[in-house]
């Protein structure tokens, strides 16, 4: 259900273009057998449902991130998981969408959210770091823009969604 949401909200709107402009989404996370299943890597978890449901392969590794790309209907977009560490994600996520030459607008950045109850999201279209070192990396080298979607997936207490694991919003990240 989510994920319709998520489709109808960035792929369905029309476009003065020819051929559709390619959408970029990143989880955030951290790399590493170590972070699997804390809150930090949700992004990386809704990366790869998003993945699954779309039949898109991670498996190439491109501007140091865990990359897969595919189509939603005749929409190009690629999926992303950095592979830098939190602080320091900006170091993949910038060079991607440069190397797309996407506008920042079709970059919409997937992370955890301390400020939500957990299974809540909330997807806004632009806004500050709000303390996450991640997008404060990510602001960085999209050059202090902050003109960029990012769905804030809620990690504290409250509703779970069924794609949340409960560890997520009971296991604490180091």
């Amino acid at each position: 259900m989510m994920l319709n949401k998520l489709y109808k909200r960035c792929l369905c709107s029309s476009s003065p273009f020819p051929s559709p402009q390619p959408w970029l989404f990143v989880g955030l996370g951290n790399p590493g057998d170590k972070y699997k299943g804390t809150r930090h890597n949700v992004g990386f978890e809704m990366i790869d449902a998003y993945a699954e449901s779309l039949g898109i392969p991670m498996d190439t590794v491109h501007c140091k991130a865990i990359y897969g790309k595919g189509f939603v209907g005749d929409i190009p977009v690629f999926l992303a998981k950095p592979q830098t560490y939190m602080n320091l994600i900006g170091e993949s996520t910038g060079p991607l969408a440069a190397y797309y030459k996407l506008p920042l607008n079709r970059v919409v950045v997937f992370h955890d959210d301390m400020d939500l109850p957990c299974g809540v999201l909330r997807l806004n279209d632009k806004g500050g770091h709000g303390r996450h070192n991640g997008l404060k990396s990510v602001i960085y080298h999209f050059h202090r823009n902050t003109e960029f979607p990012r769905l804030r997936i809620g990690v504290l207490g409250g509703l779970l969604v069924k794609w949340i694991p409960k560890h997520f919003c009971s296991k604490k990240s180091t």
